[in-house]
């Protein structure tokens, strides 16, 4: 009796050894924002902004964001509500653009703003890479120039917004993947599954309250120059909070 209790004891224990065995092989993911939380801008604003100089969209679009920008400069307004003018903007503009065209003034963008990076995330990719992690981007900006730029970073992987193409290589109206775009919880749950990842040790960097979805699911959440809500959620949660100010950087 006293064996069969034994052995009965020790297989569940030594399944739960090799599950831990096998979690522990897989690599561990960190999950970065990358507007505003490595890039010092926006991808889509400037991409935007080139598309209307280059007149490949109309300067009407810049009319459909020009107050709410404003409101933010002065503070009357959230930058998440610029943000969204400037999605919607883009996305009435953007149908019967060609594809070749819109990556040539992505490029140029990429090129000018390359280096236009906080030190701290740059400095905290680079000591990630070095440690083994996967590095997964996530944008509300346009797939296509989020790779280019995410590419010299050492990404493995990219989620953008990746927009509709008719069979003439030209845009149309409305994006590929909308679902799961809307919740970036779902994404880092999509990676670790098809990239066999673990979140044991998990890293998550976010500036704004939409990545509160993936940062409530790391082991060391990051919320770098946040805005007032994600701040709040932030000190509530113990989460580190991370600023850095021309050349100067210090947790709160």
């Amino acid at each position: 009796m006293l064996a069969g209790k034994t052995k009965a004891t020790l297989l569940p224990r030594a399944s739960l050894r090799r599950a831990a065995s096998g979690e522990l092989r897989r690599r561990r993911v960190a999950i970065f924002d990358i507007d505003g939380t490595i890039f010092r801008s926006s991808l889509l604003i400037e991409v935007t902004e080139a598309l209307i100089e280059a007149g490949l969209f109309p300067e009407a679009a810049r009319r459909g964001y020009a107050r709410a920008h404003a409101a933010w400069l002065d503070r009357r307004g959230s930058y998440e509500d610029y943000i969204m003018a400037v999605v919607r903007a883009f996305e009435r503009s953007i149908p019967g653009v060609g594809y070749k065209e819109f990556l040539r003034v992505s490029a140029k963008v990429i090129g000018a703003h390359q280096h236009r990076v906080y030190r701290y995330t740059r400095d905290l990719l680079k000591d990630l890479k070095r440690k083994k992690y996967f590095l997964l981007a996530i944008s509300l900006s346009p797939k296509s120039a989020v790779d280019a730029f995410a590419k010299g970073l050492g990404f493995d992987k990219v989620y953008g917004l990746l927009y509709k193409l008719d069979l003439k290589g030209r845009y149309g109206r409305g994006h590929e993947s909308p679902d799961i775009l809307r919740d970036k919880g779902k994404i880092l749950l999509r990676a670790v599954e098809k990239e066999h990842l673990t979140l044991h040790g998990s890293v998550g960097v976010g500036d704004t309250e939409s990545d509160i979805a993936f940062l409530r699911l790391v082991d060391h959440p990051i919320c770098f120059n946040p805005n007032s809500q994600l701040y709040q959620r932030a000190k509530r949660a113990g989460w580190k909070v991370v600023v850095e100010r021309k050349d100067v950087i210090y947790e709160l």
